[in-house]
């Protein structure tokens, strides 16, 4: 009962200093057939009219809140919608600017340094949450990090995990571990799990249930779990404006003793919000949407979906896309293709995800002893 305790957890969440891969842009147009034709039309007169190439790896796109607005959405879920104490690690992607920079807000002070850490290993590339970094030298650890992600060498990935698991104050963390997110195949990706737990599962301290895929795939993490002996933790992964869909409960009264209870006393007590039990598809569309959704009530500069998307210009220097776009103002096939996708929030054409989204049948407010 959530009445035991006084304090819930977000752990991995996204703000709008996390660069976020376009490739989900290209992904849904190919699945949508009635949208491929419009930007394989849109890709042609960019090339002819602007002289660029799309390129969906290099550009990215950033969340709409900013480090203060995602801490307090969910501070404020959980304070107001559980009444509990809210503790929040957020893990930009390769980044722990959003922590530092809330860490100098009275309200925030005390937010942990924490990253998702993009480390590429043998044919795929795992996520792994690193959260409450020792604030004094968290840039040098990120420098080690992204030193490995450039040059990738068994030895420097070794001695990082190794040197991470020594601090006894760091939390490290094997996000979604069940999803091929890079598309290498289910089967070869899974034995490159299996491999990467063998060599270094001592120095991860939990597997994360992830509150953006699907039940099928987090009951999956919770059978890789128990085949490794590693302790289940949530992780929201949330990149929209959606608040965490599930977290943490524990009576910690900081972040650091929320880490020693998952790491010394191997205790972890996962909620499932009411959001988690939506139909993943819709959940999934929703975060989606929420990257070419204007904000008017947004800073200026940062209300409309173009001023949040980046790519680089004839030159190869990154540039939002509203600076891109001729007047500052998208193509109309680019305009009238972003109009189409925001249709599917709309109930006549929801139903038309399932044909590539599976379903989820979840009860709200799932609680989950996971010890």
């Amino acid at each position: 009962m959530i009445s035991e305790y006084t304090t819930a957890v977000s752990l991995h969440s996204h703000t709008s200093l996390s660069e976020e891969s376009l490739t989900f842009i290209n992904k849904m147009a190919r699945n949508l057939p009635w949208l491929r034709l419009l930007f394989e039309r849109c890709e042609q007169r960019t090339v002819e009219r602007h002289g660029l190439k799309l390129d969906f790896l290099q550009g990215n796109w950033r969340p709409p809140l900013v480090p203060k607005m995602a801490f307090e959405l969910e501070s404020r879920q959980i304070e107001l919608g559980l009444g509990l104490k809210a503790l929040v690690s957020i893990t930009d992607h390769d980044t722990i600017q959003a922590p530092m920079l809330l860490r100098t807000v009275p309200s925030s002070r005390h937010i942990p340094v924490s990253v998702e850490w993009s480390a590429p290993y043998r044919a795929t590339e795992f996520h792994i949450g690193v959260h409450n970094l020792p604030a004094e030298s968290g840039h040098q650890w990120m420098a080690r990090m992204a030193d490995y992600t450039a040059a990738p060498e068994p030895a420097k990935l070794t001695a990082i995990l190794r040197a991470l698991h020594a601090l006894p104050n760091v939390l490290v963390v094997l996000n979604h571990p069940i999803w091929d997110l890079y598309a290498i195949g289910q089967e070869l990706h899974e034995r490159c799990i299996g491999d990467f737990m063998v060599e270094h599962g001592a120095c991860i301290h939990a597997m994360e249930l992830n509150g953006l895929r699907n039940m099928k795939e987090n009951r999956a993490v919770v059978k890789l779990a128990q085949r490794w002996g590693q302790l289940l933790i949530s992780g929201g992964d949330r990149h929209g404006i959606e608040p965490n869909a599930i977290v943490n409960l524990t009576n910690a009264a900081t972040f650091t003793e929320f880490v020693h209870e998952i790491r010394i006393g191997k205790l972890s007590h996962v909620f499932f919000m009411p959001q988690y039990a939506a139909h993943w598809e819709q959940r999934i569309l929703r975060s989606t949407l929420d990257a070419v959704r204007d904000f008017p009530q947004f800073s200026e500069g940062w209300q409309r979906w173009d001023e949040r998307a980046f790519h680089p210009d004839a030159q190869g220097t990154m540039r939002s896309l509203a600076e891109l776009w001729p007047h500052g103002k998208a193509p109309r096939i680019l305009r009238a293709a972003i109009g189409l996708v925001h249709l599917l929030e709309s109930r006549p054409f929801a139903h038309g995800l399932k044909m590539f989204y599976a379903d989820v049948d979840l009860k709200a407010g799932v609680e989950r002893e996971v010890a």
